[in-house]
């Protein structure tokens, strides 16, 4: 095996770390967090290829799906991104792929095979691998949960039905009475904002788990003629995808079962104004539908919402800021905010502070409460850390010496006067102009303030002159509920 034959790596470092021991490290904590194995008899999995920051996850529930099998080789069923004119199958003919966790082998009897069954529909073409990541970025995955099998890199060019049932037919029969798993690689929607997406996500995931080609693009045209703004498509794989659908069924797939879904909004880096849908199903020859609801979803659902955080609420949300900070820096990636309790989930306004050994290292917050507390948690906990200008950002060594405060704030009402704050009790809000600025309820007290030098220091902060509360400025109130991670040491 030469360097000649071995692709190289196109986006290590952009969709995933290129240090080996972060990449690993992300995989294994990606598995841990993974939601648990539902089917038997796995015959294909459907994942999404995005960075991993944004899809590692939902990637990894996917993977889990079938872990616990063991294969001696898996077809990689790319997305073609970077070659629209090209209407084929493109195969790679080298002897590897290249990760920082070494080189996966490819199984060159395969690709043969493929050539020799489908000899119209099949090229060995090295240009449309060696820029494309919808391949690359499951390889990893592969190389940490089954480092012995090797591998089958395959780019679908389009989604011609007719080549992709064609294809479809062939890899099934070379792939018949082997240790074989199919992996495509597909994202689903393409700009919309986060609420759209989320409809037309579970929309398409339905339907690609009716493993019915007709079906499925049915759906997509359906999702095109409806004007969604800014919905550029509903999937960038259809073409693997299809191609999937036929090589599972001719291998004894009877259904697909759609096991998770986010969008890169979910995620504490995102934007929800404009996403990107990730969903993961696996298509399986289990007969009979085997799922049981999940009974922490259902015990979640049954709980009634408080406005109360409890000792426990408390803790959960302090672990996940930590967990948000410590991946971050080990593995360049952040967890997904999902599997938590109802309240934990309501829409609240939220700052976190950063102290080291006592004194400020960063805080910032959300007053509007508009996105799932503990999912902001994650996000202001990684604007504390590195987006706070009046401080260096956050490094790695600094975080062992971080104590985390939370401070969870009830909905702002705007107040006739400075009289009515309340020193110690109310967060305030003071706006005056163009200027504005918040300091939260514990302020005034840590820093042995009174109402008016409060406000003095809030005008200061506003950028205004100290006393220019005095007229012409509005105030609104709040509270907080305030935690720290040393409350519960």
């Amino acid at each position: 095996m030469s360097n000649a034959d071995i692709r190289e790596p196109a986006v290590a470092g952009k969709f995933y770390s290129d240090s080996a021991p972060k990449l690993r490290s992300a995989i294994e904590q990606f598995l841990q967090d993974a939601l648990p194995v539902k089917v038997k008899k796995p015959v294909a999995i459907i994942v999404p290829h995005a960075g991993y920051i944004f899809s590692g996850q939902i990637c990894a529930d996917g993977f889990k799906q079938v872990s616990h099998e063991k294969y001696d080789v898996i077809v990689i069923l790319g997305t073609n991104h970077t070659n629209p004119g090209f209407q084929n199958i493109s195969l790679y003919p080298g002897s590897g792929f290249r990760t920082p966790l070494g080189t996966a082998l490819i199984d060159r009897s395969i690709v043969s095979a493929l050539i020799k069954e489908a000899p119209a529909d099949c090229t060995l073409d090295t240009s449309l691998h060696e820029s494309e990541h919808s391949v690359e970025v499951m390889v990893p995955f592969i190389q940490v949960i089954f480092p012995e099998a090797k591998i089958v890199p395959a780019v679908v060019g389009s989604p011609d039905t007719q080549m992709c049932a064609r294809f479809g037919r062939a890899l099934a029969k070379v792939l018949k009475n082997r240790r074989a798993l199919i992996v495509t690689s597909s994202d689903l929607s393409h700009y919309p904002s986060a609420e759209n997406a989320d409809f037309v996500d579970r929309e398409t995931l339905a339907a690609v788990a009716k493993l019915d080609p007709g079906i499925f693009q049915a759906t997509l045209k359906s999702q095109a003629n409806r004007s969604i703004p800014n919905l550029y498509t509903s999937v960038c794989g259809e073409a693997p995808i299809l191609v999937t659908m036929a090589a599972a069924g001719a291998l004894g797939a009877a259904r697909g079962v759609v096991v998770s879904y986010a969008n890169s909004g979910d995620m504490s880096v995102g934007d929800r104004s404009r996403v990107v849908g990730y969903g993961t199903v696996v298509f399986t020859a289990e007969d009979e539908d085997n799922e049981k609801p999940d009974a922490a979803s259902s015990r979640r659902a049954a709980a009634a919402v408080s406005e109360d955080l409890t000792p426990s609420d408390k803790k959960t949300l302090l672990a996940f800021a930590r967990k948000t900070l410590s991946r971050i820096f080990t593995t360049d990636t952040v967890p997904l905010a999902r599997g938590f309790d109802e309240r934990l989930q309501q829409p609240w306004g939220v700052f976190v502070t950063l102290r080291k050994k006592g004194d400020l290292r960063g805080c910032i917050g959300r007053m509007i409460a508009d996105e799932p507390l503990v999912k902001l948690v994650g996000v202001m906990s990684l604007q504390a850390a590195f987006n706070d200008r009046r401080f260096p950002q956050l490094t790695a060594d600094e975080l062992k010496d971080i104590e985390i405060e939370i401070s969870v704030l009830t909905p702002m009402k705007q107040v006739a006067g400075a009289n009515d704050i309340v020193v110690g009790r109310d967060g305030v809000l003071l706006s005056k102009d163009s200027h504005s600025a918040v300091f939260l309820p514990q302020v005034a007290t840590e820093q042995g303030w009174n109402r008016e030098q409060m406000l003095d220091h809030l005008c200061l902060k506003a950028g205004l002159t100290a006393g220019s509360w005095k007229k012409g400025a509005k105030f609104s109130t709040f509270q907080a509920i305030v935690f720290s991670e040393s409350q519960f040491k």
